[in-house]
């Protein structure tokens, strides 16, 4: 029994990193060779370079229209989760991604509950069911509440992040 325990221990030490999906992973572009982000992510990964120089720069010049985002109390964020499909690549995900970020940290939204998946550029990324989010531009943040989609920013907001986020997240 004592031998069945060590093995299957010794074992898992192997067999679950194996499984478990690797997060912020580089890869070269096939176009460019340039790197690209691929797979699961987090805002670490873009805080590594050659990511760091672009989201930085669009980080830090952006500035929050707090008067749009007013109306988002802490209860218009119960139960909800953000899933922001993005390339590295892409000058829209460039420019919006980063704005995305001081808008939410703005607002304060729990970064757990915000799920980035970094596509190539034919909008899949490897090990990954993208077929019912039905991505066709990037980066594209899909906004849900209780697990029901409730809205969604395409390529680029209608009128602004902001405006775009609070009319989701206050429609009744």
């Amino acid at each position: 029994m004592k031998r069945i325990l060590f093995l299957s221990g010794f074992l898992s030490l192997f067999v679950l990193p194996a499984t478990a999906q690797e997060i912020n992973r580089v890869v070269h572009d096939e176009v460019t060779g340039d790197e690209m982000l691929i797979g699961y992510g987090n805002r670490q990964g873009l805080l590594l370079e050659p990511f760091f120089s672009w989201f930085s720069e669009e980080y830090d010049a952006y500035s929050v229209n707090k008067q749009s985002i007013l109306g988002i109390e802490p209860e218009e964020l119960d139960g909800v989760t953000i899933t922001m499909v993005l390339g590295t690549w892409c000058p829209d995900s460039r420019r919006e991604v980063p704005r995305f970020y001081k808008i939410i940290d703005q607002l304060g939204f729990n970064e757990s509950r915000l799920h980035v998946i970094f596509v190539k550029r034919d909008k899949l990324a490897p090990g990954i069911d993208l077929d019912s989010l039905d991505i066709q531009f990037v980066p594209t943040i899909v906004v849900f509440r209780n697990g029901d989609e409730i809205g969604r920013i395409i390529e680029h907001p209608v009128q602004s992040l902001e405006e775009d986020l609070a009319g989701i997240l206050l429609k009744e």
